[in-house]
Order: C-alpha cells, then structure tokens, then sequence
C-alpha cells in the first residue's frame, strides 16, 4: 500500500482501519467472534487479513470493509498472518504448532 493506512488487532473482536497522518478512525470490521491478534495489508494495499482467537483468518477488501472470505482449519487460536510479497500467498501462524499457507 501507499502507507495512509494503518490497523489494529483488539481484544473486543474487530479490526480497526486508521487514516496514519491524522489518527482518524476509518473502519471498524466485525466479523470475528473472539479476539483478533495480528493484521496484515497486502502489499498493494487492496487486501487485510485479520487472525483470531476464534481459530479464523478473515481477509477483507481494504477499500469497502467487507469480508471477501473467512479460512477455516486451525485447531487453536490464530496469532498471526502475512502475505507474500506479491500477494498471491498468505501464511497464518497458530497455537497450534502449525503454519498455513493458502493461495
């Protein structure tokens, strides 16, 4: 992305979108229905991956807000996500000992 945006992971199940020059809150996405620990843009901005304690990734459109899909498969909590640097990948890291990768 061009960098006017930030994210934030809560506790209180939603991700929060900000303008980062103002400190503006732009987006609250809901979805999640335990506590979201890592957020990730993609690297041309257009896509945000959320990870939660509810064991999901949700990946977003960065423009709208809306939820474009919701994986499912670890067992535990998730802590983490990135995408690759073209953006064709994104990786989700677990408490459950395991990393995956989805194309």
């Amino acid at each position: 992305g061009d960098g006017s945006r930030l994210a934030s992971a809560t506790f209180d199940k939603t991700v929060r979108v900000w303008d980062a020059a103002s400190g503006k809150d732009l987006q609250k996405l809901e979805g999640h229905t335990d506590r979201v620990y890592g957020v990730a843009f993609s690297g041309d901005g257009s896509r945000l991956a959320s990870a939660s304690w509810d064991k999901t990734v949700r990946i977003w459109d960065a423009a709208s807000g809306k939820q474009i899909q919701k994986l499912e498969g670890h067992t535990h909590g998730v802590t983490g996500v990135a995408f690759s640097g073209d953006g064709s990948r994104l990786a989700s890291a677990s408490w459950d000992k395991t990393v995956r990768v989805v194309t």
